[in-house]
Parts: C-alpha cells; structure tokens; sequence
C-alpha cells in the first residue's frame, strides 16, 4: 500500500471513530419525552461533529477507493470496527467480552492479511 493511501486510510479510520462516538455521545441524553430527546440531541454539539466527521469520511473513502481497488479497500476498511468498539470501551466503559475480542482479533488478523502486512 502506497504512503499516501496508509495516510488516507489513517485519517478514515479516525474522523469514522471521532464522528461515531461524537453520536454516542449526543444519543445519551435524558429526557421526560421522546421529542425533547430528540431537541436536545439535534442542538448538541457533539452530534454535528459527528455528522461533520461522516462527510470526511466520506471524501476521504472516495480518494481511497480512487487509489485502491474496491476488493481490498473494503477488506482493510472494516478495521473501522475494532477502533469503534475500543473507543466505546474507554469513554463510554461498553463491555468487550471475549466473543466480540476474539471477533475483533479475527478483524485485524484479516486486515492484517488482505493488506500484505507482515
């Protein structure tokens, strides 16, 4: 994989974690009424954060895609998974048992694979 695309790649993978747990965070408000949660969250800051961190990534994904080919773009992509659940365990304290550890080791061993590191 060239430079620029592991730079690209990089960058996906955080604005991906910043802009779900930007979501989480915003989804976690408490509220009598479903219309005033759902006030609430639209006018938090952390929900457009999040909703800026998916439009990068969406142009970041698409310069990868220009560079990689689709097959293996999508392979290494699904890393996303891994640093998503480990950001949710270290702000948000969600549970990884060892069903969702080993799910998240069989993801990097693939990754891991499919992008010929070594």
């Amino acid at each position: 994989m060239s430079k620029l695309a592991l730079l690209i790649w990089a960058l996906n993978i955080t604005v991906d974690t910043v802009g779900h747990m930007a979501f989480k965070y915003a989804a976690i408000v408490d509220h009598k009424t479903e219309l005033g949660r759902w006030k609430s969250m639209l006018s938090s800051f952390p929900i457009w954060i999040g909703m800026a961190c998916f439009v990068c990534e969406f142009v970041l994904w698409l310069a990868f895609l220009s560079i990689m080919p689709l097959s293996l773009g999508i392979l290494i992509g699904s890393i996303n998974m891994v640093t998503i659940m480990f950001a949710g365990r270290i702000l948000f304290k969600e549970r990884l048992d060892r069903m969702r550890v080993l799910g998240m080791t069989l993801i990097c061993v693939g990754v891991a694979l499919a992008g010929g590191f070594s």
